[in-house]
């Protein structure tokens, strides 16, 4: 076994310098500090992947299931969330966000999402068409939701508030530190990084992205496989940051409710179109075209990304004609605000979604965790995860301590 030296042993490490990664780090250096803790990190600044590059929106919690996890900890987040920003002074706005229904379809959709709201207990409000232009003399609808506590804010100034807190209240953060290889024993895990061995009683992985080659360094026993999908932006000039007062969406299709090009209001004044959802031939493929010869080798060797090809293969390829023909992508905003035209799609960097799959095909849209006698590992943490940091972090925490506990 790798030699590791005394200054480079810890009783946690936490892999993952996401907001979640971020959140459960200090959660956990709150819980145990007398703890030696470090969060491990492969790139040169905190929050550069998925919390990076989101919309920035503090979700309300409309679209899910009364009494499941990600509607507790999406309204436990956002409060969570608005309270650490006043706390530490980092902009946000609470500017509301309106669900537009375009169709006869959408509106019977509308209504059942209305009474998920009611039974979530959120604050929301029906708006008939003549209200709803009263509020938005730019949007057309038949008809929408307003909910008021949705709101926005740069998600990276958290994580590096969080960082800085982490590190002053005596966490250690090994930046460009990429992880190599895990071998866990009966007394710790050992982590051989790019440049370094360290070990730790305990590890935590919250790597998103990366979150199954994690899994399978330790032969940990899963039915599921990271698949990227590209989430495209477009930002509007100047000119159009006034074109709304709130943020702009579609109602969802209850199958795949994180499609659907939305208007988003960004904390800087500025006004984004989208994203679509696009398969994605990289992992971490931010740019217009990315290829990664190990990210398709192991996606098609896995039975589950052609079942999900199968199973919705008429969406991914109404996706992505609109990735690559504009016009077609512009339509989707254009049923409820017909004021944008083609040359006000400006580019914009992309997002990368995490999203677990099984070998059945299945998307996974709740929380996936996975475990062996000293690691934990966060295998999907579905949007809206950044809205839900701080509440995913305690629950990371809780389940670690009774693994301590069980020791």
């Amino acid at each position: 076994m790798d030699n590791v030296s005394n200054n480079s042993k810890y009783d946690i490490a936490v892999i993952g310098a996401g907001i979640v990664g971020l959140s459960t780090a200090w959660q956990l250096l709150q819980r145990y500090p007398e703890y030696k803790i470090v969060l491990i990190e492969k790139e040169v600044e905190v929050g550069l992947h998925q919390t990076g590059h989101n919309s920035g929106v503090i979700h309300a919690g409309v679209y899910y299931a009364p009494g499941s996890l990600k509607a507790d900890f999406c309204q436990r987040g956002a409060a969570a969330t608005k309270a650490f920003c006043r706390e530490h002074d980092i902009d946000f706005d609470e500017c509301g966000k309106l669900l537009v229904a375009t169709n006869a379809t959408e509106h019977e959709r509308m209504n059942a999402l209305f009474e998920r709201c009611q039974e979530n207990k959120l604050e929301v409000n029906k708006l008939d068409q003549a209200q709803l232009k009263e509020r938005e003399p730019n949007v057309k609808g038949l008809a929408a939701l307003f909910v008021p506590s949705t709101g926005i804010v740069n998600y990276r100034k958290i994580c590096q508030k969080l960082a800085e807190i982490f590190v002053q209240k005596g966490g250690e953060i090994r930046l460009n530190s990429q992880v190599k290889k895990l071998t866990e024993s009966h007394e710790q895990v050992i982590i051989t990084l790019n440049h370094d061995v360290i070990s730790s009683s305990y590890l935590v992985s919250c790597s998103g992205l990366m979150a199954d080659r994690l899994t399978k360094m330790l032969d940990i026993p899963t039915d599921f496989q990271i698949i990227p999908f590209r989430g495209e932006y477009y930002q509007l000039p100047a000119k159009h940051n006034q074109i709304v007062n709130h943020l702009i969406y579609p109602i969802p299709d209850p199958e795949l409710p994180f499609l659907g090009v939305h208007l988003t209001r960004m904390i800087d004044g500025s006004v984004t179109v989208g994203p679509n959802a696009v398969q994605g031939w990289k992992r971490e493929g931010y740019d217009r075209i990315n290829i990664s010869p190990r990210d398709i080798f192991e996606m098609v060797r896995f039975s589950g990304f052609w079942k999900l090809l199968k199973n919705h293969w008429r969406t991914g390829l109404i996706e992505t004609k609109n990735s690559w023909y504009k016009p077609g992508y512009l339509a989707q905003v254009r049923k409820y605000c017909d004021q944008i035209n083609l040359g006000d799609l400006q580019d914009y960097p992309a997002g990368i979604r995490a999203q677990a799959v099984l070998s059945d095909g299945s998307l996974v849209h709740d929380f996936l965790f996975a475990q062996s006698p000293r690691t934990l590992h966060v295998c999907n943490a579905p949007s809206p995860a950044a809205t839900s940091a701080f509440p995913i972090g305690e629950h990371i925490v809780q389940k670690l301590e009774r693994q301590i506990a069980s020791k």
